[in-house]
């Protein structure tokens, strides 16, 4: 993942800690919104994403914003950690780039494809 993050950190130029949380923030929308066997099968492919999620999730803690769910829920999210629009579309399409290469980006898609509203962004 950290060519993942260091890719993220250049192409939207933000600071690393930044592109780091934003990875963290988006598996964790994938993992609460998809379908459990894809999302599993996903961060399997992803060598270190699970510890992005978890790190993610304890560092959440119930914020403000953590009870709102969706894609407006994981905007807000992204927004607050620091990102516009057009950073979270180039995080977003690292990494599906990035899942491609890794050979999941069929499985990236099928999550996409069964969270309503997300394939529009995608």
């Amino acid at each position: 993942m950290a060519e993942l993050v260091d890719r993220i950190a250049t192409s939207a130029s933000v600071d690393r800690a930044v592109a780091e949380k934003a990875v963290g923030i988006i598996l964790d929308f994938l993992a609460k919104e998809g379908p459990a066997d894809k999302v599993s099968a996903l961060l399997a492919r992803l060598p270190g994403s699970e510890q992005l999620l978890q790190a993610e999730r304890a560092s959440n803690g119930g914020g403000l914003f953590s009870g709102m769910g969706g894609i407006m829920g994981v905007g807000t999210r992204l927004m607050g950690a620091g990102l516009d629009m057009n950073q979270i579309q180039t995080a977003t399409r690292e990494l599906m780039t990035y899942s491609r290469e890794q050979g999941a980006g069929d499985i990236l898609g099928e999550i996409a494809a069964a969270i309503p509203g997300l394939s529009q962004f995608v």
